[in-house]
């Protein structure tokens, strides 16, 4: 654990990284920022929990400002931490379950992401004790009697409204789900097609509950090229490239989904929710490394066996030398260098990568409200 002046170290350093992040961005005006999902948006909330899905350990963190594991999923920096810099935050919101979330730190918003966790309720059941889709939205209720106790109703409901939302997740309810084990209990319960209807359909109930809670923008992720990953290359390679299976599912959720927010936009009157295609702005530099300055697309930084995607990564793991040469960090997860390539295009995409529009635009509509 971390002591105090080591936490404040930390602050400051992040601080001055945000400053020159946000140096070379529109500035905005700050909002508070709220993070749910998964791992490749956990900030360090399983470093308060039991459980085997940690990133608290080295070598993650090398190239975080202070070079040592904060529970993030990344060698630095992950999307929530470019985001909030994008839009003008003097730090990243603080994952939910950190001591140190409280007074003036909690209305720069909170992250409630908990790796492992998926849509379903039985996704990642292997981790043990994570923070499920519903225990996080119940924490966003807490969160908000813990702010109006410090600011009052009123304003509790006009930060909310007010905020930024990002949420990511889906991914595992097939990796660490459907596709976990042969034969699984889901891909016995479903085929392919109808899974994928019924994750949509519960996903749709999650956003429901939480634009009932007052958000007003929220940026829904899809899942990456989830057959790409050096896991899945390492363990379900189709001739040599990605899982045809696991690129199956992926292009028949992420439409759907995008589907859905449609619907569901036009249900509220509002473009509440806003897709990110995440699956094409990875496939950009998965296709083409070498135009993005990456050297591989396909060996991950920090892993063993084939393409360094069998099993953890550790300090026993292999190690490349130059994070800024690979797409994917682990077995799983984007580099920093990833992240801000994905960020880029949330910020200023294209209708090919935003639906129906990038968060630049989004910024420029609301300081004009």
């Amino acid at each position: 654990m971390a002591t105090l002046s080591h936490f404040n170290l930390s602050w400051m350093i992040l601080g001055l990284v945000f400053f020159l992040l946000g140096a070379v961005a529109p500035q905005a005006e700050a909002r508070a920022f709220f993070v749910f999902g998964d791992s490749l948006v956990d900030s360090g909330n399983n470093n308060y929990l039991a459980t085997t899905a940690r990133a608290d350990a080295p070598p993650y963190g090398i190239d975080y400002p202070t070079h040592r594991p904060t529970g993030r999923f990344s060698n630095g920096l992950n999307i929530p931490d470019i985001i909030s810099a994008q839009i003008g935050q003097p730090q990243p919101p603080l994952p939910y379950l950190s001591p140190e979330l409280n007074g003036q730190k909690l209305l720069v918003g909170a992250n409630f992401a908990s790796a492992g966790i998926g849509i379903l309720n039985d996704t990642g059941i292997q981790f043990l004790n994570i923070i499920r889709m519903f225990r996080q939205l119940d924490y966003f209720e807490e969160y908000q009697r813990r702010v109006s106790a410090l600011i009052g109703v009123q304003k509790t409901r006009q930060l909310v409204n007010q905020a930024l939302v990002l949420i990511t997740v889906g991914g595992n309810d097939f990796v660490n789900n459907y596709y976990l084990i042969p034969y699984s209990a889901r891909s016995r319960q479903f085929q392919l097609p109808d899974y994928v209807k019924y994750l949509i359909s519960e996903y749709r109930k999650l956003l429901m509950r939480l634009y009932k809670l007052g958000v007003c923008r929220v940026l829904v992720t899809g899942t990456g090229p989830m057959g790409c990953v050096p896991a899945e290359l390492a363990m379900r390679s189709t001739n040599g490239g990605c899982s045809a299976e696991l690129q199956r599912a992926a292009a028949l959720y992420n439409p759907q989904l995008v589907q859905m927010l449609r619907e569901v936009n036009r249900k509220i009157g509002k473009n509440v929710f806003i897709g990110a295609n995440t699956q094409q702005m990875q496939m950009d530099f998965i296709s083409n490394p070498q135009a993005y300055g990456f050297t591989t697309s396909k060996v991950a930084c920090c892993g063993q066996g084939p393409n360094n995607g069998l099993g953890l990564c550790t300090v026993m793991s292999n190690l490349c030398g130059n994070r800024e040469q690979c797409a994917f960090w682990d077995s799983f997860h984007p580099s920093e260098k990833a992240n801000k390539i994905i960020v880029q295009q949330i910020m200023t995409g294209s209708a090919k990568y935003m639906n129906p529009m990038n968060l630049s635009s989004i910024i420029a509509l609301d300081s004009m409200a």
